[in-house]
């Protein structure tokens, strides 16, 4: 069987101060998968929420250009990178530009562990 839906922001809620669209693991899934990813939309001129847990993450970034802010370290990222975030490690993500920025996080494991980072 095969399953299909759409990333979009049309489709994403509220999460962590910007627009999030949970793609993995996806509603009727069955056994739960190790990871989680979601696509993150955030606004002209935004900022997200500073985020921390006890897990690796992966930032895909597909539109806009904007500052990643990892432990106080900062990088431009733009269409194409691909931001590699530790676990344990706040980061927050700066839009600068006057359209959306938008990418797909990867993160495992897909629950954080009893005790780990904070959000």
């Amino acid at each position: 069987m095969i399953t299909k839906f759409t990333m979009a922001q049309a489709n994403a809620e509220s999460e962590f101060g910007m627009a999030c669209q949970r793609l993995v693991p996806w509603a009727g899934q069955g056994e739960e998968p190790p990871f989680g990813a979601m696509a993150c939309y955030l606004p002209a001129n935004g900022r997200s929420a500073p985020d921390c847990h006890d897990q690796d993450e992966v930032m895909i970034m597909l539109t806009g250009t904007g500052t990643v802010d990892i432990g106080g370290e900062r990088c431009t990222a733009g269409p194409g990178d691909v931001i590699i975030i530790p676990r344990n490690k706040e980061h927050v993500v700066l839009n600068e530009a006057a359209q959306t920025l938008s990418w797909v996080s990867c993160y495992w494991p897909l629950h954080e562990q009893p005790g780990g980072g904070q959000a």
